[in-house]
């Protein structure tokens, strides 16, 4: 099947189910999508009792659409700029640190927690796995989605700090998790023997330094660029090109893709938007990347439920899964207890923001594709297993029970 065919059955099924969620079941867009996407999944597979040939064919497409490549070379870049292109600058400035310490310290606490927690577990059920690859999956399953819940949250009346905190750290974790993955993966492909401490500094610093510096080199080309001219289908494209372009040389430059996204992102919607543009052309220019965020949310939601007709499973990897969950969410709560904790001294937080940001920590796309970035050897089918039940139930379970989650904690902090 070419990819003509692909992305209009893709698309085709993206826009049924969103339809039918809007119209019928009208939980939050993305979740929707999901739910319907899993149990047609799930259909599909029981169908196959009866008319196997048919869920061989549905498999065989399935199995066709390259997740990685299209969430990480192509999806992740259009997302992380759509994201930040609605952040306001000062309100973010004003939540930098607990933004940069839970999306930094907070990710690699993470990361270390469920990477241990992941190599005893493999052990206790005779699947050992080396530690460098159980860190791996750490770096996997650390990253935070927002999307599905964020508007959630704002209808349970969060406090505008708390939005911004939990937004900005999404934003800036993805792209430091994807550094962390990169790197334990070049100390996995060098031997653990052969890295020391400077060399993996080293990796990182370039990476995410130097995706940061390009990221502003980015904005601010952007910038003078439009602030030049008053057309805007024409600042449309240059935005699409700085993003699709910018992506691509930072690939090739070795420096951090997500990153430079999100910092372009931050720049074109504030400096950008504010001082280079009219007001129509702000207007387009905004409506513009709200619908792209909608339409590559809706897809990656819907990629994520039918990957479950391509995934190997297995009962016991399925165990493992279950129990890595709680792994999961006790390793998030401990990497953001511990930044606001440090940050307590220095200023004030939002009552129950630990309980709202730990269960508020979906995991989505980014982990999948992760997962799917390792090599067989790397223990891949089941790293992906079990990102996948970590993925579905924190969209699934976490997802729609944040909102009266977060009320009720809301009534007990008014009452």
């Amino acid at each position: 099947m070419g990819l003509s065919e692909l992305l209009t059955i893709t698309i085709m099924l993206a826009a049924l189910f969103a339809y039918i969620n809007h119209r019928f079941i009208r939980w939050p867009p993305t979740i929707g999508i999901m739910v319907l996407s899993l149990g047609t999944s799930v259909a599909l597979v029981l169908l196959g009792q009866f008319y196997p040939a048919f869920t061989i064919k549905v498999k065989e497409i399935a199995a066709s659409i390259n997740f990685r490549e299209v969430l990480m070379n192509f999806m992740l870049s259009f997302l992380l700029f759509a994201g930040a292109i609605h952040i306001d600058a000062k309100k973010l400035r004003k939540q930098a640190w607990p933004v940069l310490l839970l999306s930094t310290l907070g990710t690699l606490i993470s990361t270390t927690i469920i990477g241990s927690a992941t190599w005893e577990i493999l052990r206790l059920f005779q699947l050992p796995a080396p530690f460098i690859y159980c860190l791996l999956f750490g770096a996997v399953i650390s990253p935070t989605d927002p999307i599905a819940v964020l508007a959630i949250l704002r209808r349970a009346n969060i406090p505008e700090s708390l939005d911004i905190k939990i937004s900005g750290e999404s934003l800036f974790n993805d792209g430091v998790a994807v550094v962390i993955f990169i790197t334990l993966l070049d100390a996995a492909h060098s031997g653990v023997s052969a890295v020391d401490f400077i060399s993996v500094g080293k990796l990182f610093l370039q990476e995410a330094v130097g995706g940061l510096f390009f990221g502003a080199i980015l904005g601010y080309g952007g910038y003078f660029a439009l602030r030049s001219i008053d057309d805007y289908n024409v600042e449309v494209l240059v935005t699409l090109a700085l993003v699709a372009g910018g992506y691509f040389v930072a690939g090739h430059l070795h420096v951090s893709g997500p990153l430079a996204m999100v910092v372009a992102g931050i720049i074109t919607g504030n400096k950008t938007r504010h001082e280079a543009l009219s007001d129509t052309s702000r207007d387009y220019l905004g409506k513009f990347w709200e619908l792209i965020d909608e339409i590559l949310n809706a897809i990656l939601f819907l990629l994520i439920g039918i990957e479950i007709l391509v995934i190997k499973t297995s009962y016991t990897i399925l165990l493992v899964g279950v129990i890595s969950i709680f792994i999961a969410l006790l390793a998030r709560w401990l990497s953001v207890w511990l930044p606001i904790t440090l940050l307590k001294f220095k200023m004030r937080f939002e009552r129950h923001a630990v309980a709202i940001l730990t269960w508020g920590g979906l995991r989505g796309g980014l982990s999948v594709a992760l997962a799917l970035s390792l090599e067989p050897q790397m223990h891949r089918d089941e790293f992906v297993l079990i990102t996948y039940v970590i993925v579905v139930y924190s969209i699934l379970v976490q997802g729609l029970t944040i909102g009266g989650f977060t009320k009720r904690l809301m009534r007990v902090q008014g009452s």
